[in-house]
């Protein structure tokens, strides 16, 4: 059974493992760094629907579909899926799994989803309510202009502090299976915190707060330091963010550079592609970790890491009205050992 320890981690005493995923990503994406690590992507950014929302759709369908060839399991073998996305009402993730016929819960966390949806996921394995689950969300530049800022088509000027929503989808299918797998072995539970950043274009320095109390709280909890990991990876601080949190972590005598890498910074290559800070959404953490990180954990580069995602809980009617912008951070731990 899963065991709280600290004020706000919680071991689990039976970790599920991950034991399959998948990514899909858009034509800017596969041109980053990080482009020949995804299943999936396309030149279209409509990936042949009619829409952006449609698309969005599309990207965690075929997300999840390459998680469950990986996986070797079918949807009538899942128990639950968890997901969510960036879109009014997550019509990205119910509309694109509606299909599938599998029980479905759905999330909101902003850009913090896919580390809750894991989160979900895994207690629900670890209580026994479930065998096999997966957790699976999505973001959409074009579908995430339209919703928080302006149409494409205005061709608003940007400030150097705003991010490049990814488009992009990452799933994971985790089991209870003994298979020689990843384990999510521990969670952390973020706060809201709220330290009035008001601006929706610099979304690093509001979710930097989120992800430093959560990172602090967890290093307490399990009376562990970044040099007992080989990576600790934030979801999607960009260049802002990143610095910020590090200035955050400097105040308690706690110093992550060495460790650390941020999946906003690695999806893109900011000297030859216009995304300002880097990336941001749903889909940015999501497709990393579905790619990139657990690529290294087959290759056995990595045996230990920590995986943090950040969500600015905003809406576009908050932010008309003037409000600043609570965040969140959630953190699990993933190893091998």
């Amino acid at each position: 059974m899963a065991k709280r320890i600290g004020t706000r981690t919680i071991l689990l005493e039976k970790p599920p493992k991950i034991i399959g995923y998948g990514s899909a990503v858009g034509h800017l994406e596969h041109e980053g760094p990080l482009g020949k690590e995804f299943d999936f992507y396309s030149n279209d950014c409509r990936f042949g629907e009619k829409s952006f929302e449609k698309a969005e759709s599309r990207l965690q369908k075929t997300a999840l579909e390459h998680a469950f060839r990986r996986a070797g399991v079918t949807p009538a073998e899942v128990d639950a899926v968890f997901a969510g996305d960036l879109l009014n009402q997550c019509i990205g993730s119910s509309f694109g799994l509606r299909e599938l016929g599998i029980p479905f819960v759905g999330l909101y966390g902003a850009c913090s989803t896919m580390t809750l949806a894991l989160t979900m996921a895994a207690l629900t394995i670890e209580s026994g309510a479930a065998e096999t689950t997966a957790a699976v969300t999505s973001s959409h530049f074009c579908s995430a202009e339209r919703q928080y800022r302006f149409p494409l088509e205005y061709g608003c000027v940007r400030p150097q502090t705003a991010q490049h929503t990814v488009t992009g989808s990452g799933a994971l299918i985790l089991g209870s299976s003994d298979a020689d797998k990843p384990k999510i072995t521990a969670i952390t539970v973020g706060e809201i915190k709220d330290f009035g950043v008001k601006d929706a274009n610099n979304m690093g320095a509001a979710m930097a707060p989120g992800a430093a109390d959560t990172l602090l709280h967890y290093f307490e909890d399990t009376g562990t330091a970044p040099d007992d990991y080989d990576v600790i990876y934030t979801g999607d601080l960009g260049a802002v963010g990143t610095e910020l949190l590090y200035q955050l972590l400097d105040k308690d005598g706690v110093d992550l550079r060495c460790k650390h890498s941020d999946c906003g910074l690695i999806i893109y290559d900011r000297d030859r592609q216009d995304v300002h800070s880097g990336g941001s959404g749903c889909g940015c953490s999501a497709s990393v970790l579905a790619s990139f990180v657990l690529h290294r954990f087959e290759s056995g580069d990595f045996h230990n890491i920590l995986f943090l995602s950040t969500g600015a809980l905003l809406s576009p009617t908050s932010t008309l009205q003037g409000e600043s912008i609570p965040t969140v951070a959630h953190l699990i731990r993933i190893c091998t050992d």
